[in-house]
């Protein structure tokens, strides 16, 4: 058999029976052969395929309805394994589409039986294939989708883990390219340092840049492996409200509570990002939001993700008020209060008219709690509403930079379905550093930094100039059908006074306040009127890169609240994170210490190790540890010689100690002979 499978492609016309003969065997008697022999003729039919004696369109059903039909564990393994490189194989050079289409509709009717459990197998062929990047189209997603409505739980289980991009078999894609991670931060390096060098300060600045790298490199892996699967369902509200119907809502559901929190992940997830309309989802909560109930922290989760601009905010302060109530007192645990205000200020951070004027005031108030995690909860909800809602914080609690915006009218109140424009990250940076640029080369020619002044003179030699034009032209008849110029009048030629700037009780002037709030105006002017060229893009990424460096290493004293991507999901460590910063106790600081070492005893210090290793080892100890320990009085004569020494004596000691300590010392250790 593997004689003629390795001889087929020589010899077409007197094998041409050969392939059909060992799918006969195969389909027919699968359960009943040798399994020595029975793998021999899976591996014929793929050797067949390699050499082109069939295709895939002919190899691939067969494989399929084995690997569902078939109860040998060994058999099923070797034809998914088959089917995977056969797929792989097929879409190397370029997208196969008539294979593709022809698996990706035995996998769809296969799930669309939603009692059977083979539809397991289909779900490991999509994930395994978008996990290596063959299936990448909407029809997998499509499938997955169907997957999920399984009433198997462990097809449920996979097919949701598929949309949360939580696979722990995913394959380490590739970094960034070379050219992507080409930016020269040398130059970001010397303006940061150029006025403290210090060893500190170099390696402060290697952090932050390595931790900005990585967190790019972070983010757009997820935007390319986890999150596709999300934007591509075809119907995500349908799909979010049978999910929720189905799994969640449906008291008969027999599902585990792991499997139902990744559904109710999946199900905020979408409608944070789609944002979606699932009222019912919101009064699902209200039931789960006490300290008692078994991963509140994953349902708080949830919620915030489910929370976006469009959801009313009557429906999200019913479940504010809930959370403050049960989570947020002065009997509560220091680790419970502290989860429930940052809570709060994640599902704030998505909408902030959610929350009234005294839930705020009170909340506001445990900034000033002992306990560190629930004071930097509680100043975190204080700089998100400084940012978003100044006008509902007293006025002492607003800040300097809210109390300006507001007297100016920079910052103004947020109304529900508002929508942000979209803009380009950092493009006021680059619009920033082009003006900058203008105004250098400008004074490097002996110009005035600002134009408008020399434009304006232009304009009235301009008008002066066709003014005696017109002069010369009135001086002919009214019939001769030229233009007439009009003297302006008095009122017409005054110059326009200028606007005085005016103080009143300390405040910024309007005329400053509109400046600054044309400003955005400009930076989308900078993109809507001019093509930005790759040197351009290169620069703002630069700009980017600096502005991020100096961000994470504290350069900035305001500190704006960043809005989190809408493909980010949001976990229970998150809304912990407070609690740890709480002091550790003695017993978490040395289970932190022996964590990867090996076990010991007793804590001890790596000195103190060696220490009592010698010892055990019966060796002596060091010059050093002698002296320490030799007795007193055998000491004195030493000691009272070094009080007698001449200066000389004294010069001589201490020039040889110098030597000897450039050479090494005694020993000369360290020095090559």
């Amino acid at each position: 058999m593997d004689l003629i499978a390795h001889c087929a492609d020589k010899y077409p016309d007197i094998t041409a029976g050969f392939p059909d003969s060992l799918k006969d065997i195969l389909t027919t008697h699968h359960a009943t052969l040798d399994p020595t022999l029975r793998e021999k003729i899976v591996t014929s039919l793929s050797l067949l395929r390699r050499k082109e004696v069939i295709d895939s369109a002919y190899l691939l059903p067969i494989f399929w309805t084995l690997l569902i039909s078939t109860p040998s564990k060994t058999l099923r393994a070797l034809l998914y394994q088959k089917i995977i490189s056969d797929v792989r194989e097929t879409n190397t050079r370029a997208k196969n589409h008539k294979v593709n289409r022809t698996l990706q509709h035995a996998l769809y009717n296969l799930v669309v039986d939603k009692t059977t459990p083979k539809a397991l197998w289909a779900v490991k062929v999509v994930r395994d294939l978008w996990r290596r990047r063959i299936w990448d189209d909407a029809k997998p997603v499509d499938i997955m989708r169907q997957a999920a409505m399984s009433d198997d739980p462990k097809t449920v289980a996979s097919a949701v883990k598929f949309f949360l991009g939580s696979d722990k078999e995913r394959e380490e894609f590739e970094d960034e390219s070379s050219d992507e991670e080409a930016v020269d931060v040398r130059k970001v390096k010397h303006q940061i340092g150029i006025n403290k060098k210090s060893k500190k300060s170099k390696k402060m600045l290697e952090k932050a840049t390595e931790k900005v790298k990585r967190h790019e490199r972070k983010k757009n892996a997820n935007q390319q492996l986890n999150f596709s699967a999300l934007h591509l369902l075809l119907d995500p509200q349908g799909f979010c409200e049978s999910l929720f119907e189905k799994h969640l809502q449906n008291r008969k559901s027999k599902l585990p509570l792991g499997n139902k929190l990744d559904i109710l992940q999946l199900v905020t997830r979408l409608v944070g990002l789609h944002k979606l309309t699932i009222l019912p989802l919101y009064s699902y909560f209200t039931s789960h939001l006490t300290p008692r109930q078994q991963s509140v922290t994953s349902f708080m989760a949830s919620l915030a993700q489910a929370t976006h601009s469009l959801v009313p905010p009557e429906t999200i302060e019913v479940l504010l008020q809930k959370i403050a109530n049960e989570f947020v007192s002065e009997a509560s645990n220091v680790e419970v209060c502290a989860a429930g205000i940052n809570a709060i200020r994640e599902i704030c951070a998505r909408q902030p008219l959610a929350m009234n004027e005294a839930l705020l005031q009170d909340l506001v108030e445990y900034r000033k709690s002992k306990d560190k995690g629930v004071s930097m909860a509680a100043k975190g909800l204080l700089s998100l509403y400084r940012e978003q809602g100044a006008e509902m914080l007293k006025k002492r609690d607003r800040g300097k930079d809210a109390t300006i915006g507001l007297k100016t009218g920079e910052m103004k109140e947020h109304k529900f379905g508002e929508e942000q424009i979209g803009e380009i990250e950092g493009l006021e940076l680059l619009a920033k550093w082009k003006e900058e640029e203008k105004k250098r080369k400008r004074a490097e020619k002996g110009l005035p930094e600002n134009p408008d002044a020399a434009e304006k003179n232009e304009e009235e030699d301009d008008d002066e100039f066709n003014q005696s034009d017109w002069e010369v032209a009135s001086t002919d008849s009214d019939e001769s059908g030229e233009w007439i110029r009009v003297a302006e009048s008095d009122d017409e030629a005054e110059p326009e006074p200028e606007l005085k700037k005016r103080k009143v009780d300390g405040e910024v002037e309007e005329e400053e306040a509109d400046e600054e709030a044309e400003a955005p105006i400009d930076f989308m002017k900078l993109a809507t009127t001019q093509l930005l060229t790759p040197a351009d893009l290169a620069k703002l990424k630069e700009l980017r890169l600096e502005a991020s460096i100096n961000k994470a290493m504290g350069g900035n004293k305001r500190k704006g609240i960043e809005a989190r991507h809408t493909d980010e999901g949001l976990t229970a460590e998150q809304i912990e994170a407070p609690a740890m910063l709480r002091k550790s106790t003695k017993e978490e600081r040395v289970a932190l210490a022996r964590e990867g070492k090996p076990n010991r005893e007793e804590h001890k210090s790596t000195t103190a190790i060696r220490k009592s290793k010698k010892e055990a080892e019966g060796k002596s100890t060091t010059n050093k540890e002698k002296a320490r320990k030799k007795n007193f009085l055998m000491t004195l004569g030493k000691a009272k010689s070094k009080q007698k020494r001449s200066l000389v004596a004294t010069r001589n000691v201490l020039k040889a100690h110098v030597q000897r300590s450039k050479s090494g010392g005694r020993r000369r250790n360290g020095v090559s002979k």
